[in-house]
């Protein structure tokens, strides 16, 4: 396409999309709700982020980690690119002015999660590590003459022509554009329970199935085991760092449940979550128990936890902190390669949005923070490199599917696509999210989760299945495209609509 260079559009402002923008060397244009910490699961991260440059680490001990959390779906050559990133990408936030934590010789204080054998999480402010990048980026934004921020606006649709993206309509205006960047989280506002940000409702994945991309392994969603069990949406996450630390998961009676699984609390995040929903579901409540954690500094060491608990009268110091399971991270997402190109020219994706073969069925603790930084300037290069003029320069308005349907979507999720499904839940989900799909992206999110699921006759990572609870001996990957959703739903449905 020959023409003058229009501005990229990267849509998003979390720590994907920040670096992108920021590691752009010319004009684009940055599309966010608000660029506030609290509207970014960025903003709210709270372990820090997994990178193997401590003494006797390195990237094939983590990549090793990596591998067994993602229970046989991580691409490995995939995952060792993007770890094998780590020291530059945190020697960028630095740059930026992110302040990560130091130990008394100045380099990186490293803190141990869930099932890293290792101690590599890099934090900032103890358990303020997304709220720390959030502010030196957005900082950072807001003083780049390059970048446009379009804050408190809305990307409704993509335009493709011949396959391949030319324009985008920002809330009611066309914006011509060879080029656009999905930055926009994860899926945890589909759901009744989640730690993610309540607008984090899928709307990249919609965008990009629209305009024709290709979706990989949607079903796969981890639930976090401790997010604080206050009856708040959303939920206040409850970081495994401190688990990492020594705390324990009892029961109302005190008992440590988890004190015979390999890993104890320590076990990849999809045994521990489905250990406490097995408790809550014999009606109990349960707790994890960090009094004595610290010597007796728990809010120097988190002070955004003890803050949080103490809003809803709980002093860790002294009291167990009531915990339950909540949607977290979504494994799925957009197919992209190592330079994360979609399936549609002319589209990329970065951060929860995509799925680049690094997190597979189950995400290990602190990679995902890691995958954003490390993708994100890779992306910006191959955005600077692609052609950047498109040949419309006008459309007309777009239909918009917006978050119609949003509460019934949470309703069929939170009951059919929880932590245990079954086929009878996975087909009502289909049935009732099939004819809301054509007019709803929430639903037509939630309808590719459920496909996926439906289709996945086994249990394996973040997917577990009461009827096929054994693992199947081949592991697969899901790939589906809008038109295969629908085909798929249509046959899953059929039965029902006929019987009905």
């Amino acid at each position: 396409m020959t023409g003058p260079r229009q501005p990229a559009v990267i849509v998003g402002a979390g720590l994907a999309g920040m670096l992108t923008a920021l590691s752009l060397d010319e004009p684009c244009i940055l599309v966010c709700p608000s660029l506030t910490a609290a509207q970014s699961s960025t903003g709210l991260a709270q372990g820090g982020v997994a990178a193997a440059i401590g003494a006797g680490d390195d990237a094939m001990l983590h990549l090793a980690d990596t591998l067994a959390a993602g229970d046989g779906l991580v691409q490995p050559d995939a995952a060792g690119s993007i770890l094998g990133g780590a020291a530059a990408a945190i020697a960028r936030l630095a740059s930026l002015g992110v302040r990560f934590d130091r130990d008394a010789d100045g380099a990186p204080a490293l803190g141990l999660e869930a099932a890293h054998a290792r101690r590599r999480i890099v934090h900032a402010f103890g358990d303020g590590t997304g709220a720390e990048i959030h502010r030196a980026l957005a900082a950072a934004v807001r003083q780049a003459p390059h970048i446009r921020l379009a804050e408190g606006h809305r990307v409704r649709r993509l335009r493709t022509e011949d396959g391949r993206i030319v324009g985008l309509w920002l809330d009611d205006t066309f914006v011509p554009t060879a080029r656009v960047v999905l930055a926009t989280g994860g899926v945890g506002g589909l759901f009744l329970a989640t730690t993610n940000p309540a607008g984090s409702i899928g709307g990249g994945l919609a965008l990009g199935l629209r305009a024709g991309a290709q979706v990989r392994d949607p079903e796969f969603v981890q639930f976090h085991p401790t997010a604080l069990d206050c009856g708040r949406f959303p939920l206040p996450l409850i970081s495994e760092a401190v688990r990492g630390e020594g705390a324990i998961l009892v029961d109302e009676d005190g008992r440590r449940f988890m004190a015979d699984v390999p890993g104890a609390e320590l076990a990849p995040r999809d045994v521990v979550a489905r250990a406490i929903h097995a408790e809550i579901a014999l009606g109990r409540r349960v707790y994890l128990d960090a009094r004595g954690l610290c010597d007796g500094a728990f809010a120097e060491r988190f002070p955004a936890i003890a803050a949080i608990c103490h809003t809803f009268g709980v002093d860790p110091s002294h009291d167990p902190i009531p915990v339950r399971p909540a949607v977290h991270y979504h494994m799925g997402g957009l197919a992209t390669d190592l330079s994360g190109r979609t399936t549609v020219p002319g589209l990329w994706a970065v951060g929860e949005v995509a799925s680049t073969g690094l997190h597979g069925a189950n995400r290990l603790a602190s990679n995902s923070l890691l995958e954003a930084a490390v993708m994100a300037p890779r992306v910006a290069d191959s955005v600077a490199g692609a052609p950047a003029h498109s040949p419309v320069g006008d459309a007309a308005p777009s239909v918009d599917t917006g978050d119609a349907a949003l509460e019934q979507v949470r309703r069929i999720l939170g009951r059919d696509l929880a932590l245990i499904r079954d086929e009878a839940g996975l087909t009502r989900a289909v049935t009732q999210l099939l004819p809301l799909a054509e007019t709803s992206d929430p639903a037509l999110v939630g309808l590719a989760m459920a496909v996926g699921a439906f289709e996945r006759r086994e249990s394996r990572g973040g997917h577990w299945r009461s009827d096929y609870p054994a693992q199947a001996a081949q592991a697969r990957h899901t790939c589906l495209d809008i038109s295969a959703i629908r085909t798929a739903a249509e046959h899953v449905a059929q039965p029902l609509l006929l019987t009905a």
